[in-house]
């Protein structure tokens, strides 16, 4: 149209009839551009139920936080542009952004309990020993086992009911820590109980199921950051995706400079302390470290990032706990990520230094070893050799800690990249 216009004007001699012409033009290429107004269409992430897990509820761990997914209020990784596409759902953890007002974000881990291998194998296992076929309903099959019926009938949580699942922290359970679990799950409404009135039939099973799988995020709940326990904070559960505050891995940090590998050794150590002695008299302890087990938040203060390891003894209820000859027992729910006849670690062949030597093997040389000037990396290495080879004499944990914490303390600075302690380090002889 407008083409045609121009080649109309250039043949038109009249002014006037050029001007009116042009007129016409105008009113017209005005009225073709305005129309209706189009909302805006945000684009969004294309969140699928399998990518989450939730085609898998309520064989699941919860669904918390799944409003934050779907209203786009957790973005993986530094995506803070929604039109991108939702990364690999094979990795077993991402790094994502968490708001609460669309304006400010922070960094939060989005974890599987184990790999979606494992998941897949797992669900597959259930299907067939239970119900001989390839495939089914995971949360039919499941409720029809022996040990859920036992669940839908309890009203209080006992050892009984958790005997032979793989999670070390059930490996010896006291009544205490049993109740603690109902009293503080975080998947459903806090009722302040240490009966299971509160808890549907579903709430039942995805507690169930997580206990069986991983009891990482159960240990988050039970034992939240906020009163000072050394673990991330729990933020909610979607399918089978976990979101907790975000941790740099201690693996990362092999190469830092001495003051901070000083730092983060006596950190480790104020943790084990911990571990072993606590107001609540609960003794943890590690089956398992690597250079994941443990993690830095951005202020420089060291936590325990994986949780998945930890055994726990009550030590004020140690009489009642269950022996490891009483857990014999096992399910379906006893192998859903681990073999059936996998050994465990026997409570009673747990010691008070049982963490400290995996520590001493696993961690410690990586993070101090070559850091130091002589005559103190002489003794640092000295006190490794003799935690490596099991503190045979008798030499108790808590001296050979102190020991080691006193040629440390030395050795680390006050400044700013430790936030979690400065600048209160410059007015306190604690540090």
């Amino acid at each position: 149209m407008g083409r045609w216009i121009c080649c109309l004007c250039s043949r038109v001699a009249d002014p006037l009839m050029l001007l009116l012409v042009l007129a016409l033009s105008c009113s017209s290429s005005t009225a073709a551009t305005t129309s209706p107004s189009v909302p805006h269409v945000k684009p969004s992430y294309s969140f699928g139920r399998t990518f989450l897990g939730l085609d898998k509820c309520n064989a699941c761990i919860g669904t918390s936080i799944c409003k934050k997914f779907f209203k786009e209020e957790i973005r993986f990784d530094t995506w803070l542009s929604s039109h991108l596409k939702l990364p690999p759902s094979y990795l077993l953890s991402y790094s994502g952004n968490y708001t609460d007002d669309a304006k400010s974000w922070r960094l939060v881990d989005i974890t599987r309990l184990t790999s979606k291998y494992q998941h897949d194998r797992a669900d597959k296992r259930i299907c067939t020993s239970l119900l001989k076929t390839k495939t089914c309903s995971l949360e039919r099959a499941l409720r029809r086992t022996q040990r859920f019926q036992k669940w839908l009938r309890a009203k209080r949580l006992t050892p009984d009911l958790v005997q032979g699942l793989s999670s070390p922290m059930l490996r010896c359970p006291s009544q205490r820590l049993l109740d603690r679990i109902v009293r503080r799950y975080a998947e459903v409404p806090d009722a302040g109980s240490i009966y299971m009135d509160h808890l549907t039939d579903r709430d039942k099973l995805r507690l169930l199921y997580t206990l069986a799988v991983n009891s990482h995020p159960i240990l988050l709940q039970i034992f939240p950051d906020v009163e000072g326990w050394p673990f991330p904070r729990y933020l909610g559960s979607c399918g089978r995706l976990v979101v907790s505050a975000s941790t740099q891995p201690l693996r990362d940090f092999y190469s830092a400079a001495p003051e901070v590998a000083a730092d983060l050794a006596l950190q480790l150590l104020a943790v084990l302390r911990s571990m072993g002695t606590n107001d609540l008299n609960y003794f943890f302890y590690f089956t398992h470290v690597d250079a994941g087990t443990f993690g830095v938040f951005s202020n420089g203060h060291l936590f325990i990032r994986d949780a998945s390891t930890l055994g726990i003894i009550d030590k004020e209820e140690a009489g009642s706990q269950l022996m490891d000859g009483q857990q014999e027992h096992k399910d379906i729910f006893s192998c859903l990520t681990v073999d059936c006849q996998s050994a465990s670690v026997s409570c009673d062949s747990i010691r008070d230094k049982h963490s400290l030597v995996m520590v001493c093997q696993e961690l410690l040389p990586k993070l101090l070893q070559g850091k130091f000037l002589q005559p103190v990396q002489e003794k640092i290495d000295s006190f490794l050799q003799h935690c490596v080879s099991g503190l045979t004499d008798d030499q108790g944990v808590n001296e050979a800690i102190a020991k080691l914490a006193e040629i440390l303390k030395p050795l680390r600075s006050c400044d700013s990249r430790f936030a979690y302690r400065y600048p209160d380090c410059k007015y306190s002889d604690k540090y």
